[in-house]
């Protein structure tokens, strides 16, 4: 519900000056109405994202070719001069993942909900701004001066968030079709340092095994009627969270131990298996990457 009224306030800001009022409300409406018909959806496992990523059509793709043309792609975002291209590649992406890759509509806002929250976030900051007196598209009154929303800020805003949010769809299109475990061997082969990887498998294993070991907790102190008030739920908090923390130690140690146990010598291998570069795939990111950037060059002429 956050995330909608967020939406909703963050495109008023947006267009407020630009569109007529009834347009922008419209626009608010429908953007809210989406949001809150599709986006509210709880997963019941935590490793959703890899579930996810081997049920996509796209799973039997190259990986070296999906890493290869979503970082291309997700350069072309944040390097566009319009907002209008990585909206496009935003709403291809989403399109392809969705539709191409089997992904339910509800599930993919759902994932998105937490990166949209920090972008909008983001946006409300790019967009008001304070002033002494009166100006702008729009004017709050705060203490003794003004939040305003000007042409500039709007003009900013709408760059900066579209470069978003077309980054963030190359991303998820990377991350929903293809497992951890191929991104780190593709990283390997392009020869990321060791060190790098082998961090980024722990960290992406370990946010799984607190967020499982948090959850249980939670049950556990909910079970026993530990949020049943708001003083009774800070303090069950609070306990929740410390007993985490000796939790994570305890559990380092034990998989630490495993990983000696059978042989660990400092790398953290997979199981690979060869996926060739098919043609179709090969078209696909080609005739994106090219049509990127003949729309870069249309729109920056």
């Amino acid at each position: 519900m956050i995330v909608v009224v967020l939406a909703a306030f963050v495109i008023f800001s947006l267009c407020v000056g630009t569109l007529p009022t009834a347009v922008t409300a419209l626009l608010c409406v429908l953007v809210g109405g989406v949001l809150l018909a599709f986006g509210r959806h709880s997963h019941g496992g935590v490793l959703v994202i890899d579930v996810y990523a081997r049920r996509s059509r796209y799973f039997e793709w190259s990986p070296a070719l999906k890493t290869a043309g979503c970082v291309l792609l997700l350069i072309l975002c944040v390097a566009s001069p319009s907002p209008w291209v990585p909206l496009t590649l935003a709403l291809v992406l989403a399109i392809m993942t969705v539709w191409g890759g089997g992904i339910a509509l509800h599930d993919y806002l759902a994932l998105f909900s937490l990166p949209a929250a920090f972008l909008l976030l983001s946006g409300l900051a790019l967009l008001w701004d304070y002033a002494p007196v009166k100006g702008g598209a729009a004017a709050i009154p705060f203490w003794s001066g003004w939040l305003v929303v000007t042409a500039a800020a709007q003009v900013r805003a709408r760059l900066v968030m579209a470069r978003a949010l077309g980054a963030v769809s190359c991303l998820y299109f990377l991350s929903l079709s293809t497992t951890m475990p191929e991104i780190l061997s593709v990283l390997r082969r392009a020869h990321v340092p060791s060190v790098m990887t082998e961090l980024a498998v722990l960290i992406y294993r370990y946010l799984f095994v607190l967020l499982s070991a948090y959850q249980s907790m939670k049950d556990a102190a909910a079970s026993r009627l530990g949020y049943s008030g708001f003083a009774r739920s800070i303090r069950t908090t609070g306990a929740v969270y410390g007993n985490l923390l000796a939790a994570s130690f305890r559990r380092a140690g034990a998989c630490f131990d495993a990983m000696e146990s059978r042989c660990y010598d400092g790398e953290i291998r997979f199981l690979e298996r060869e996926k060739p570069v098919t043609l179709p795939a090969a078209l696909l990111f080609g005739v994106l990457v090219a049509g990127t950037v003949v729309c870069m060059m249309i729109g920056g002429g």
